[in-house]
């Protein structure tokens, strides 16, 4: 029977040691990147002007374990573990028979999951000698963990903040410069690839796919500087399932195990972080448990895209990686759920979806802000836009169980606080916000 508990915390010395790469317990493997000029199988060194070597070969690493460094491992025990919750209030208020579990990863500094990556890369930089990052960031989650892990390790950071968000956000880029960054408004001038958006549309809302594009210029043109990517890229993804591993040893604690487990996805990190270490229990044990990702129908990837060889940028400067894509060109609707504004997906997670793995589901802003109301009234905590589509599928998931009566374990991911989008609860609060 599951524990009466309803917070599960582990001590300092259960933080996991080593990352878990779920590519040895795939199906298929993902294909490989293809070199934008050649469309050949790209190697290290095509990839070295961007990543430090470390990173690199975590990148095409198929060994199912890597250990995570001493100083990443310091910088994670300021935050982690983070709480596994018992949604007790909101399974009354849903009078569901299902039992609904949240790993919240709000509690970092940053306030969302990114920090999980950031730090690694940050430290892996710092250690070949790199001295500046350059990077993205949709609504500013991604930013605000990179300058932070930036000025823990002593690096500048260099943000290209989509326009959309840099304008409805303003907290956001407010954090990353205390903590050190220079944010600019992508596109920007300060790049051929945002002055050429810019002639074509001077009010452009922006894209990551355009962010991405000056983000990789910047650093392709300063011997000084490396790119570092919040999500996607296979290193990311791995550095994230400290969150799944975590939740393993919670849900041991609870005395239950999950039946579905769900996720929001932009790119793919947050969703892979909790779920690729329970995708062996699927793949290779054979159990009867569901995955289910989920993205706002503005940005349709895995539920409308076509799977096939895309560029990861609007410029078309970075490799070629099969995955759901919307077409690299693609503008989505400057939703406040920034960070799912991206027109493909991390391609481990693709390929999961194409194998039948992993299932998908896509909502209207106006859904997911219903549930994110909901669940801040029932469990207090008032969630970022992304996570509150995980919470929209988890309840309707418990829905489903009270009208089959079938008691589930359902495990979501609450992937980062809203306490920053709060202009996108006072629309929606006022009938202003449109689906997009």
């Amino acid at each position: 029977m599951p524990s009466d508990e309803t917070k599960f915390l582990l001590r300092e010395n259960q933080i996991p040691t080593a990352w878990f790469n779920v590519v040895p317990s795939m199906p298929t493997p993902p294909s490989p990147p293809l070199h934008p000029g050649t469309m050949q199988p790209i190697g290290p060194d095509d990839l070295a002007p961007l990543f430090p070597m470390a990173l690199i070969g975590q990148e095409v690493s198929t060994q199912e374990w890597i250990d995570i460094p001493g100083p990443v491992l310091d910088v994670y025990r300021t935050y982690r573990p983070s709480p596994l919750y018992r949604a007790r209030r909101l399974e009354a208020y849903l009078g569901t028979p299902a039992r609904i579990y949240y790993k919240y990863e709000g509690v970092s500094p940053a306030g969302s999951h990114k920090p999980n990556t950031a730090i690694a890369q940050a430290y892996y930089n710092k250690a070949e000698g790199v001295r500046r990052l350059a990077t993205e960031t949709g609504a500013g989650q991604w930013g605000s963990a990179l300058a932070m892990a930036s000025a823990f390790f002593g690096l500048e950071c260099q943000v290209y903040m989509v326009a959309a968000s840099y304008e409805q956000k303003p907290g956001r880029r407010t954090m990353m410069e205390t903590w050190g960054a220079r944010v600019v408004a992508s596109p920007s001038d300060e790049t051929a690839a945002g002055r050429a958006i810019l002639a074509g549309d001077p009010d452009s809302p922006g894209s990551l796919g355009i962010a991405i594009s000056e983000a990789v210029e910047d650093a392709a043109k300063r011997e000084d500087t490396k790119y570092a990517l919040g999500s996607v890229l296979n290193h990311v993804l791995l550095h994230q399932t400290v969150i799944g591993l975590e939740a393993r040893q919670q849900m041991d604690l609870a005395g239950d195990t999950p039946d579905i487990v769900i996720g929001c996805v932009g790119g793919g990190s947050n969703f892979a972080g909790l779920a690729f270490p329970f995708v062996p229990d699927k793949t290779r044990q054979g159990r009867d448990l569901r995955f289910l990702a989920v993205e706002p129908t503005a940005c349709p990837t895995l539920t409308e895209g076509t799977f096939e060889y895309d560029f990861g940028d609007t410029a078309e400067t970075t490799p070629l990686i099969e995955m759901y894509t919307l077409g690299h060109k693609f503008i989505p609707p400057p939703i406040h759920a920034g960070g799912l504004r991206y027109h493909g997906d991390a391609p481990a997670l693709c390929r999961l979806v194409k194998d039948g793995v992993i299932d998908t589901v896509a909502y209207p802003q106006t859904k997911v802000f219903e549930a994110a109301v909901e669940f801040a009234r029932t469990e207090g905590i008032i969630p970022a836009p992304e996570s509150a589509h995980a919470i929209r599928a988890a309840m309707d998931e418990a829905r489903a169980c009270k009208e089959t009566g079938e008691s589930r374990a359902i495990l979501f991911g609450l992937s980062g606080h809203g306490l920053l989008d709060l202009t996108a609860y006072q629309d929606y609060l006022h009938g202003d916000l449109i689906d997009g």
